[in-house]
């Protein structure tokens, strides 16, 4: 299976390569993040800080950092689940699919990353939002713009 997934990122890295995003990345000294993680439970953090930037996790240029490739896709959905829409209503969503190839110290490949795109829908509205996340560096976590948290 890890050689499956190897091959796949290697095809996404090669065809997505001349479309870098910025990942204004950890340069691989430490963890960025000012405040530690908090779990809400086994599958969702605990988000309690606002986005104020109205890019945050909406640009594939300033992408959710939920760091930890080993753990990537989990960090991603518990992330995800953690959200709520704007007054209080369920989501859901599903991985759209990879974009976005950059340089990262904490890359799978020849310290190449890709960015994880998420659809999310908020109750039941037929449009969605697309969410740049980054499953390989750390940032501080915060709650895009447009939803709150579960508490």
């Amino acid at each position: 299976m890890n050689k499956i997934i190897a091959l796949t990122m290697l095809l996404f890295i090669m065809g997505c390569a001349s479309k870098k995003a910025s990942s204004s990345a950890s340069k691989g000294e430490g963890d960025p993040r000012t405040k530690a993680v908090k779990m809400l439970d086994g599958s969702t953090y605990l988000l309690t800080d606002q986005s104020t930037d109205s890019t945050y996790g909406y640009s594939m240029k300033n992408p959710v950092k939920v760091g930890g490739l080993d753990k990537g896709p989990d960090n991603e959905r518990k992330f995800l689940n953690a959200l709520l829409g704007p007054k209080g209503e369920s989501l859901s969503y599903y991985r759209q699919g990879s974009c976005c190839a950059f340089k990262t110290p904490h890359g799978f490949i020849d310290n190449m990353g890709m960015l994880d795109i998420y659809k999310v829908t908020i109750g039941d509205e037929e449009e969605s939002v697309k969410i740049y996340i980054n499953m390989y560096d750390k940032g501080d976590l915060y709650i895009p713009i447009g939803f709150t948290a579960k508490k």
